[in-house]
């Protein structure tokens, strides 16, 4: 029996899809791309933004640049006021050259080159410091202005996590700032969990609370504390999400393929996005006292967070070309124009689980279910977009589109090369305007 694990209904993109559209920039591109719909981000920001409003919280919302490498995304965070959250020279020089101002930007990621340190320095982004190494060469930055930081705890919780600070450490990073007088402004703390968990976020973030007070007693600001990202996404409906863990076996899978229940994302979460943020606010460290929205109005401490995934909910997709079928005993072979690095959840010898939607180039298919795994255009064995045997609603055809669902966070562009020099694959922005959709190319030619 086939396993189905669709993704939950999507208006837009389904209209979208009704449109053409995508089988003309199919043929316009020369084959498979990622379309993104950056009206999404901004609603996804604006219900994040709504929550630090209706918990009375002073808060800033960082974009996680990671999760996506497209412009566009970019470009909406200076629109909207928005920060970016960088960690690398290259995602600096993006951001600033797509009119996100310096200050707002946060630069974290461990020991970050001394290019990386200077002209973030010099720009007046805020710096997460990881290690007392990376401290000592913040205090030694040859720039006019104090440099902005922020010192990253380690969490407790995740000993074997290799970021951050420990007790003993935090205290000679304070002590150290203390002693730097007006070289620095240490603006508070941070952190980033693995997992999605909403308890452990607000417990430490409880505790960088404490330590902002701690930092003040010594004649620093700390007014602000940020807690990273690991805000879920809700990719599908429970029941089918339940069904698929109890029942998922190697028959499900082209050659037998083995995957326990702990190698998949959760693709359902009945708390994500901006009602994660909800809950972390609402709930007490520690299990007393006063929420943490109360405890950071109190102290006058600022929020900050990170996230990528969940900004992007919904804001993109993933296109490929049906290039060739193969019939096996059972079951198909579909081989699109594309490889499985365009699906990162393969870096983490995992399966992107929600299921593609096939858009047949022209109608007079006949509506009998197909199961097919799907392949990549490469020569190697292992090169699968999809190992499970997805139940196609009719045989895909050449010239057919698999359309993959929701793979703006993290999945389209984190793994893309150009292997057998196979193009990687474009990036169109489509935006709605007058009840139709409009399009460009992400990346705009150079005037």
């Amino acid at each position: 029996m086939a396993l189905t694990l669709p993704a939950h209904p999507d208006p837009l993109a389904e209209r979208l899809h009704a449109s053409g559209l995508l089988h003309e920039l199919a043929h316009g591109l020369g084959g498979g791309f990622h379309y993104l719909l950056p009206e999404r981000f901004d609603a996804n920001l604006a219900a994040f933004r709504a929550v630090l409003a209706d918990t009375g919280v002073d808060g800033r919302v960082y974009y996680a640049k990671k999760a996506n490498k497209a412009a566009a995304f970019v470009e909406r965070c200076a629109a909207t006021g928005a920060g970016v959250d960088v960690a690398s020279l290259g995602e600096l020089r993006e951001a600033l050259g797509h009119g996100v101002r310096g200050e707002d930007l946060v630069v974290t990621g461990p020991a970050k080159s001394e290019a990386l340190l200077r002209i973030a320095a010099l720009q007046g982004a805020l710096i997460a410091v990881d290690a007392l190494d990376e401290l000592e060469r913040v205090l030694h930055l040859d720039v006019p202005r104090p440099v902005r930081l922020l010192l990253r705890r380690h969490p407790p919780a995740q000993p074997r996590s290799r970021f951050g600070l420990d007790d003993d450490q935090l205290d000679a990073a304070l002590s150290r700032c203390a002693a730097a007088g007006g070289r620095v402004r240490m603006e508070g703390f941070s952190f980033h969990l693995s997992g999605y968990e909403v308890r452990p976020r607000t417990d430490l973030a409880g505790e960088l609370v404490d330590l902002c007070l701690k930092a003040r007693a010594l004649g620093l600001p700390a007014d602000r504390i940020s807690i990273g990202g690991g805000f879920a996404v809700d990719y599908v409906p429970a029941d089918a999400w339940e069904l698929f863990l109890a029942e998922q076996e190697p028959g499900h899978y082209h050659g037998g393929r083995t995957f326990t229940t702990g190698d998949f994302y959760p693709y359902h979460s009945p708390v994500a996005g901006a009602d994660a943020l909800r809950s972390i606010l609402t709930g007490r460290p520690g299990g007393q006292g006063a929420d943490l929205a109360e405890r950071l109005r109190e102290a006058g401490v600022t929020l900050l967070l990170e996230p990528g995934r969940a900004l992007l909910d919904r804001a993109g997709s993933s296109v490929f070309v049906v290039q060739g079928v193969k019939d096996r005993a059972g079951y198909g072979i579909v081989t699109v124009d594309g490889t499985s690095l365009s699906l990162s959840e393969q870096w983490f010898n995992s399966e992107y689980l929600p299921e593609p939607v096939l858009l047949p180039r022209s109608p007079g298919q006949a509506a009998k279910e197909y199961r097919a795994c799907v392949g990549g255009a490469s020569c190697l064995d292992s090169d699968l977009l999809t190992w499970r045997k997805i139940p196609f609603p009719a045989r895909p055809r050449v010239g057919d589109l698999l359309v993959y669902p929701n793979t703006a966070g993290y999945q389209m562009d984190s793994n893309e090369s150009p292997f057998h020099d196979l193009p990687l694959p474009a990036k169109v922005v489509v935006q709605h305007e007058d009840g139709r959709p409009r399009w460009r190319l992400d990346r705009r030619p150079a005037l």
